[in-house]
């Protein structure tokens, strides 16, 4: 675990560093920037570090498959893995490709990208 921990830290750090350097560079390529620039570039880079920040944590859990399978939201079975598989999901900090564990119910026929919500199409919600 903590090994883990120690390699989202440097991943995290490495992503902030990219972004940084960009800011950076555009300073230096920006003047006399107005407040509005400012707070575009910021909010920007803001938005791009907080999906990264999302998805390296969410792909963390996902390495670590739940045994048991979580239970069936709709008829209470436990539900089976499958494999790995990708779908994109809508969050707070923007849209997320994610590629998890995905569990499937037989008797519902039904499919979980756990922890989140059922799939049935790309940009559902994560829970």
């Amino acid at each position: 675990m903590n090994d883990t921990r120690t390699d989202l830290k440097a991943e995290l750090m490495t992503e902030a560093e990219v972004l940084i350097d960009e800011l950076v560079a555009w300073t230096a390529d920006t003047p006399a920037p107005t407040l509005t620039q400012i707070e575009d570039i910021v909010l920007k880079l803001r938005r791009r570090l907080s999906e990264q920040m999302a998805l390296a944590v969410i792909e963390a859990q996902a390495a670590v498959r739940p045994v048991p399978g979580p239970h069936c939201p709709t008829c209470g079975c436990e539900m089976h893995y499958k494999d790995r598989k990708a779908n994109t999901v809508e969050s707070r900090v923007g849209r997320l490709p994610l590629e998890r564990g995905y569990y499937y119910c037989e008797p519902c026929k039904s499919g979980l990208f756990p922890p989140g919500s059922t799939t049935g199409s790309v940009g559902r919600a994560l829970e």
